[in-house]
């Protein structure tokens, strides 16, 4: 049962022939009617956060799952197998949120299960496609997280700058390319001016063939980044087509690393982003925010072309260093990038470099010519932010938005660490901010860092509640003034978690606000809704024992919503 999902997956193309396109997985509304209620939606609110981009599917998975082989006997109403399936999928959802990765696998293999045996009978076929669409690509992200809420949380990957190996290897020319990219390269407007010879023809031939892939993910990639860059860029004054940069040195990847370890979409190293602003501390590295490393990139390509007067030579001054660019003109007085390379005066990976962008941007504003047309863009990413008043557990700010920890992890490149320090603006899924500022009001600002959120599933107890997050059950009734250990199903508690992770260093100062009126309570619906008066619910929580304080509301939390993209 634990890798059924995993196999249905791996025959996502067949099980896609029933069906019609792949979508994405719509956000659902979190329903959090423990927590006070939430500040007035901002007007300019962004829009739905991007999925992550699709992965194909394992093609060594052959087993064939079982809910591909038996129909379970169902009602024949498809609204109702329709929600049947949604229920599923609502309830492993929850269970991966809450580390129950078993419960949620079990689940997501239900909800697939019911939809095939509601293939038959839709009313809507289309609304029925959609939905399988939807619940097929999002199942599949999970499963491709791991299937894991707190997986490497605190120590987050980096992948592999694709640069390293395709500027060490030389391709031949296709004699029939020649007149082809001559009429497209006299016939393209562009703001980098364009030329070409056998360099740029044979990374052409490359990325048309055996590179053809590297070149169809980066473009895919860059619908996530690219309303993004294109503004920097527009702002900074430099031209458009440097975005390709960005696609060779990481395919827009924010936590490429390379042999270097130069690190970030623009591959910065740590030196040179400390001169453009890019600070790096124990928690963060900005050289992985796109946007501060976007913005520091193009100020220093527009410093080079400044230096040099030549866009070419900046593009290789980027790639080498300023001062490599500026002996080798000094040594054969030829301030063009061609002689020099016809030189060897330069290193060979920046001999290889401006071609390599050159390649990229003719075959781009070429696209239809070249199949780049029918790419697909990953949506662009568009986002709320909070500004942290101290530092807070990304695993507290999944429990409070109900989204999953690699969603966070994907908004927010720049953590080094679990933890968002006092100062760092975090990016959270869109509409989800007011929620998450409500919550935190309630959880002492010293506690947020190691504290958790939890809502009660049916037969849970404070033991075992509290064996999940190593927390006393005593230590959670008091926090939360309960008195049975049987809590309400559907009650958010409050988790004193027993782990003190290292203290996490204010970014900058924070500026306070006048705290919070009133002392609000964590609760999980109100009495009314729950058909409890007031002295009965007082007499059933009463705590046994002399309860904790209750914490101060602690200073206002900066809100944004950014719409950007």
């Amino acid at each position: 049962m634990a890798y059924r999902t995993r196999f249905f997956l791996s025959l996502l193309p067949i099980a896609c022939l029933a069906v019609a396109g792949c979508g994405i997985a719509g956000r659902q509304k979190f329903q959090m009617s423990l927590l006070p209620p939430a500040a007035a939606p901002v007007a300019s609110s962004a829009a739905d956060v991007a999925e992550p981009p699709r992965v194909q599917p394992s093609l060594y998975l052959k087993e064939l799952p079982g809910f591909l082989t038996r129909q379970p006997k169902l009602p024949a109403n498809s609204d109702s197998l329709l929600q049947q399936a949604d229920d599923a999928y609502q309830r492993g959802r929850r269970n991966y949120q809450a580390g129950r990765m078993d419960q949620a696998r079990a689940d997501f293999d239900r909800a697939i299960e019911i939809m095939l045996s509601a293939s038959q009978s839709a009313t809507d076929r289309q609304a029925y496609e959609r939905k399988f669409d939807e619940m097929v690509e999002a199942i599949h992200r999970y499963d491709l997280a791991g299937l894991g809420a707190m997986a490497n949380v605190d120590e987050p990957g980096f992948e592999k700058s694709p640069l390293d190996d395709l500027l060490q290897m030389t391709f031949p020319v296709d004699p029939n390319l020649k007149d082809k990219v001559q009429s497209q390269v006299l016939a393209t407007v562009s703001q980098l001016p364009l030329s070409f010879n056998d360099a740029v023809l044979g990374y052409i031939n490359y990325f048309t063939g055996r590179g053809r892939k590297t070149m169809l993910a980066g473009l895919e990639r860059a619908g996530r980044y690219r309303p993004l860059i294109q503004r920097v860029l527009d702002e900074e004054g430099v031209p458009q087509e440097l975005i390709h940069l960005a696609q060779a040195e990481s395919g827009f990847m924010p936590r490429a690393l390379s042999r270097k370890k130069a690190a970030g979409m623009w591959q910065f190293l740590g030196w040179r982003g400390r001169e453009y602003g890019l600070l790096q501390t124990p928690y963060t590295d900005d050289r992985l925010d796109p946007e501060k490393a976007t913005r520091a990139a193009a100020r220093h390509l527009r410093d080079l072309y400044a230096k040099f007067g030549d866009w070419y030579l900046a593009i290789a001054a980027y790639n080498c260093g300023p001062g490599t660019v500026e002996k080798a003109v000094e040594r054969t007085g030829y301030a063009d990038f061609w002689e020099l390379r016809s030189r060897r005066v330069l290193p060979l990976e920046t001999t290889n470099y401006v071609p390599v962008i050159l390649a990229m941007t003719i075959m781009s504003k070429n696209s239809a010519a070249y199949g780049l047309d029918q790419v697909t863009p990953a949506p662009p990413l568009r986002y709320d932010t909070v500004e942290m008043d101290s530092p807070t557990h990304l695993a507290l700010v999944a429990d409070l938005t109900n989204s999953p920890l690699y969603e966070l992890r994907e908004l927010n490149p720049s953590l080094l660490k679990g933890i968002a320090p006092a100062g760092y603006t975090l990016r959270v899924p869109r509409g989800t901010a007011n929620t998450l500022v409500a919550a935190l009001r309630n959880i002492p600002p010293d506690r947020r860092a190691s504290w958790r959120m939890h809502r009660v599933e049916q037969g849970e107890t404070l033991a075992t509640i509290g064996k999940r997050y190593g927390a006393a059950p005593s230590s959670i009734a008091s926090v939360n003034r309960l008195e049975s250990v049987t809590p309400v199903v559907g009650d958010m508690l409050v988790i004193p978690a027993a782990y003190r992770p290292e203290k996490a260093p204010s970014a900058r100062a924070v500026s306070a606000r006048r705290p919070a009126s009133g002392k609000a309570r964590i609760t999980s619906r109100s009495r009314a809704a729950r058909g409890v008066s007031r002295p009965a619910a007082a007499g059933r929580r009463r705590a046994q024992s002399s309860p904790a304080p209750r914490p101060k509301a602690p200073p206002a939390i900066a809100l944004a919503v950014a719409a950007r993209g």
